[in-house]
């Protein structure tokens, strides 16, 4: 089910920074008719930290009456209060969302035995199949690979959005996990060597931008064609690092408002990104005509 290229949603707001519903479809539409194969409302990208609990459960509701059916919704439920997050996965299981990304408790820095237990709490309160966000680098909190194998023989814990940073680390997992287990990406410019070691996909912010160019990458790999999904990963690499050249989602959310697609409105502490990056990253997305069809008066 969550294999290709799944897009991390950005949330559009409005100026009075309420949720810009209208907009928010309109990108939802855009990634199906682009051939996405999954989406991922209220991760890091959507700024789920800032949403409201309500909020959040509006945008995974959004996203779901939009999808369709057409291609699966895997909603964001994580954190570092466990009954909390057991909750939101409850309500979102009865939204009708076909999976649940779980990111690591953040902050508290619990243990491997700590860890096992949160995921195992979540997996017990919910039939909906998780993914296991592990970004190490946002959280203070790396799952070991030791740790990924007890939580892969619950049945629902299926998947695992790897952004660890550690090749070596990635490597381990792709080896010693069940061939079931999927493994997917969390950083798109690492995509590419993930899944020629035997990764299934990617859970995307650069498919923000680009969700045909990035959903086909993902395919060319996912059928053994590295060469052709080696040259879209070379075309595109410096959209992927300039995404990142603040803290994400910033320079998407600026990128995608240069391109026409949103208003470029962050709630705090998320901000507009510095007036020299974002002349570099009109720069990039010149280079790579992502600009011909932007609005004329969109400006960031």
């Amino acid at each position: 089910m969550f294999t290709g290229c799944g897009t991390a949603m950005v949330t559009p707001f409005n100026e009075d920074l309420s949720l810009d519903e209208s907009t928010f479809r309109q990108l939802i539409r855009r990634q199906i008719e682009a051939g996405i194969d999954f989406l991922v409302p209220c991760g890091t990208t959507g700024e789920s930290p800032t949403l409201t609990h309500k909020e959040h459960l509006r945008v995974v509701e959004i996203t779901i009456e939009e999808a369709k059916g057409k291609v699966p919704v895997v909603a964001g439920a994580g954190g570092y209060n466990t009954a909390e997050v057991i909750t939101l996965a409850k309500e979102i299981e009865a939204l009708g969302a076909d999976g649940l990304l779980s990111v690591t408790p953040y902050y508290n820095k619990p243990t491997q035995e700590g860890l096992y237990q949160h995921y195992k709490a979540i997996a017990n309160s919910t039939k909906l199949p998780i993914v296991v966000y592990n970004v190490q680098g946002r959280t203070g909190v790396n799952v070991e690979t030791a740790t990924l194998k007890r939580l892969a023989e619950f049945e629902n814990i299926v998947a695992v959005k790897e952004a660890s940073g550690s090749i070596t680390q990635m490597s381990a997992v792709l080896q010693q996990l069940p061939e079931s287990f999927t493994v997917l990406s969390g950083d798109d410019a690492i995509t590419l060597p993930m899944m020629a070691l035997g990764g299934k996909g990617v859970i995307s912010v650069v498919s923000n931008e680009i969700p045909a160019e990035m959903s086909q990458l993902a395919r060319l790999a996912n059928a053994g064609d590295f060469a052709g999904a080696r040259a879209l990963h070379r075309k595109f690499l410096p959209l992927m690092d300039i995404n990142f050249v603040e803290s994400n989602p910033q320079p998407v959310k600026a990128a995608m408002a240069l391109m026409g697609l949103l208003k470029p409105y962050f709630r705090l502490p998320m901000v507009s990104p510095q007036p020299q990056n974002i002349e570099k990253i009109e720069a990039v997305l010149a280079s790579l005509n992502l600009l011909e069809n932007r609005s004329a008066h969109v400006t960031v």
